[in-house]
């Protein structure tokens, strides 16, 4: 009997709040910001919001939190539900910060009428002036004692587009010496003359993300309310804003970020990767997307495992990118069928095999629970092998194809170097064996026995392919944490394209949705680029870590 997991300290609290009969019905949000694409790190968040409601009953809402007209695109609002769909997840209610829009610009009316709020003609440079320091009070602005109908005045003339971008804000009234720097009358409305992706020009003030963000939460009677740990100074605002506008009382708690080895996770730094052509968009396979991954192979499954395995804490830590990878290799050796695939070809003659082709059995995957059934292999006196995979003075320990070497062609015939032929440059371009027919795999009665089995396509019924080895994007572990620019730790090795491999007949029926493990070269599988005249396969992932680490 396998032993119980514990519980993380969500969970504890989220058993406590329904057992004490705090919360009928536990209620969770992911809510994000669509001004880019999710990344690994949203995943875990996903993965927490939706894996606590599918685990304690109640529901989660998917809230965009579009708060920043400027910076936001429908683009990305599908690509979000389209990552957290494939992730295997759904969502009760979709719904928008912008859907609140009018009644947080209630909320900013009642705190005005209250005396809480203020509207500020000062300057940012003045503004950040007054602020103080950590270690030093700020001081008021001299706006601070407007009216309230000097404020409720200037405030409807905002919303009227009566003003210029930066001639006025909206700020909280709170306290000028708080030790908190969020608490020193932070900034709640801002004018801004854009174009909204959903209400178009009915607003020209928009929300602060600290106020809009809490008050959506209410509005939703979202019981749970999980942050990033960042978050935890904005605690106390949040909570002051719910107290002295009277609604409902969401709570806010935080958990540690993930942070992953050898990549960057600020949507803007990924950003300028996109703008800048130094990968080939938001879902380049390098890039550390949900999208991104999917397209270089990841599975749900995999992605998930990895969020399960790297567990929710307090405290922030660096998880090694060698674990996601791990997460996926596990996966995909129970799933991907195995095929053949030649990456640097050379080609290999059977001088004595006059049988024209026939059809040999491979096993698909022998690692499936079901046996992973088998395939029929076309099989010739002409085949494609790996160049590495003969050596004209062999090493040491060499078990591969050398003169007067035998070794096995995987699922088919032991064979025998014989000869080999150079070009005019000292390169050798094809290598003669010959086989020894009673050596059949399945029903060898040879008695010969070889250490060594490679694969091979039939040079007749081969198609072509291009192959793209994808590596991490970073030679350094912490790019972020460098000196200099991100940029300058680039990996120039990060793509290699192989445009003329050699891939079994059977791989040109590959849809996108499948993976394969090319046998002893990793896991693979179609990428969208490819046509009926062009496959273009994707490695997701080496069979082993072979990532060398700098000194």
């Amino acid at each position: 009997m396998s032993e119980e997991k514990s519980l993380n300290f969500i969970e504890e609290i989220i058993e406590n709040d329904l057992n004490s009969g705090k919360y009928e019905t536990l209620v969770t949000r992911f809510p994000p910001e669509p001004n880019g694409y999710l990344h690994i790190g949203h995943a875990k968040a996903i993965c927490l919001n939706f894996g606590l409601t599918q685990k304690y009953g109640g529901y989660t809402n998917l809230r965009f939190d579009d708060t920043n007209p400027v910076t936001e695109k429908t683009e990305y609002v599908n690509s979000q539900q389209e990552d957290i769909k494939w992730l295997g997840f759904n969502w009760k209610n979709e719904l928008y910060a912008s859907d609140y829009f009018d009644e947080l610009y209630s909320f900013a009316i009642k705190l005005i009428e209250k005396g809480l709020a203020y509207v500020d003609e000062s300057s940012a440079d003045e503004i950040a002036a007054l602020k103080g320091t950590p270690t030093e009070p700020g001081q008021d602005s001299q706006y601070r004692n407007r009216s309230i109908e000097e404020n409720l005045y200037i405030f409807t003339r905002m919303k009227n587009g009566e003003f210029a971008d930066g001639a006025y804000i909206l700020r909280a009234k709170i306290d000028m010496a708080s030790p908190n720097m969020l608490m020193r009358d932070p900034i709640i409305y801002r004018i801004k003359h854009a174009v909204h992706h959903r209400t178009g020009n009915k607003w020209c003030i928009y929300p602060m993300y600290d106020f809009a963000h809490g008050q959506s939460d209410s509005i939703e009677n979202i019981t749970h309310s999980i942050c990033t740990l960042e978050y935890v100074s904005h605690r106390e605002l949040y909570d002051w804003f719910i107290e002295k506008l009277e609604i409902f009382p969401s709570k806010q708690y935080e958990f540690a970020r993930l942070n992953l080895t050898s990549t960057v996770m600020s949507k803007r730094k990924l950003l300028q990767l996109v703008n800048d052509n130094l990968v080939n968009g938001w879902d380049d396979p390098r890039m550390p997307t949900i999208s991104g991954l999917r397209r270089r192979g990841f599975t749900p499954k995999s992605v998930r495992e990895f969020c399960e395995r790297i567990g929710i804490a307090k405290r922030e830590n660096l998880i090694e990118l060698s674990l996601l990878e791990f997460c996926i290799r596990e996966d995909l050796n129970k799933s991907a069928n195995r095929v053949m695939a030649v990456l640097d070809p050379i080609k290999l003659v059977i001088t004595n095999y006059e049988k024209g082709t026939e059809d040999l059995i491979g096993e698909n995957n022998p690692e499936a629970e079901d046996g992973g059934g088998t395939r029929v292999i076309p099989f010739s006196n002409e085949l494609w092998i790996e160049r590495e995979d003969f050596m004209e003075v062999p090493a040491k320990k060499w078990f591969r194809l050398a003169p007067g070497a035998m070794v096995r062609l995987k699922f088919a015939y032991i064979v025998k170097c014989e000869d080999f032929v150079k070009d005019e440059n000292g390169n050798v371009t094809e290598i003669h064996c010959t086989y020894v027919p009673e050596s059949k795999s399945g029903n060898d009665t040879s008695g010969i026995n070889v250490k060594g089995t490679i694969h091979w396509v039939s040079v007749q019924h081969a198609k072509t392919a291009e192959i793209r080895l994808y590596d991490r994007l970073f030679t350094s572990e912490t790019p972020d944490a460098e000196e200099g620019d991100f940029k300058d730790y680039l990996n120039p090795e990060s793509l290699t394209v192989l445009p003329n491999a050699f891939i079994e007949p059977a791989l040109a029926d590959a849809d996108l949705d499948s993976r394969y493990q090319f046998i002893r070269k990793g896991y693979f599988c179609l990428d969208k680029d490819s046509t009926t005249e062009k496959l273009v396969f994707n490695r997701t992932v080496t069979l082993k870590d072979t990532f060398k680490k700098p000194k």
